[in-house]
């Protein structure tokens, strides 16, 4: 049984049938495969981000409606957190800066988000600013997640801090409304 194997594996490794196709099966597989790993890394992206997106609109939306109660940078934390539905780690994971924007003399937020980086001292939140009755507020959050694949296409793309983490940022205005 064990000889007859042999035989025909010896046999079928002397064979030349098909071998312009293997160098074309070598060289299009990893091509291919590529394609496959950055298209669901750009998935689970706007997975990501639609989750983001969507928990900071809902979130500045019950801020601009409940204009009574005391907001705090750990309560929108913990609102986002909880309408994201699948953020991983999103408490530990999501920085905020919420501004009183003047819409006469618009300034806006600083280019780059204010993102969290584990390796790094804590910082101080760089700005929160709880608004009143009537105020125009910018709300950004900032959320670091570990790619898919973060050494093949897109996911080595990223621009990544020093823990390996890619980050992704969301903006909301929104005008505070009266009681």
């Amino acid at each position: 049984m064990i000889t007859r194997m042999k035989k025909a594996l010896r046999q079928f490794g002397k064979k030349e049938d098909g071998s312009a196709i293997v160098f074309e099966f070598m060289i299009m597989v990893p091509l291919v495969f590529g394609v496959f790993f950055m298209a669901l890394e750009l998935g689970m992206y706007s997975i990501r981000q639609m989750l983001l997106d969507r928990s900071v609109d809902r979130t500045a939306r019950e801020i601009r409606i409940n204009t009574s109660a005391n907001i705090t940078h750990d309560s929108i934390k913990n609102m986002i957190c909880e309408n994201s539905g699948g953020l991983t780690n999103c408490a530990s994971q999501l920085r905020l800066e919420m501004i009183v924007v003047d819409p006469r003399n618009f300034a806006g937020l600083p280019e780059r988000a204010d993102c969290i980086d584990t390796a790094l001292d804590p910082r101080p939140v760089r700005g929160f600013t709880p608004g009143q009755r009537h105020n125009l507020m910018m709300l950004r959050a900032c959320y670091n997640f570990s790619p898919i694949f973060p050494t093949t296409g897109l996911g080595f793309a990223y621009a990544k801090n020093s823990d390996g983490k890619a980050a992704m940022s969301t903006i909301s205005a929104f005008v505070q409304e009266p009681s």
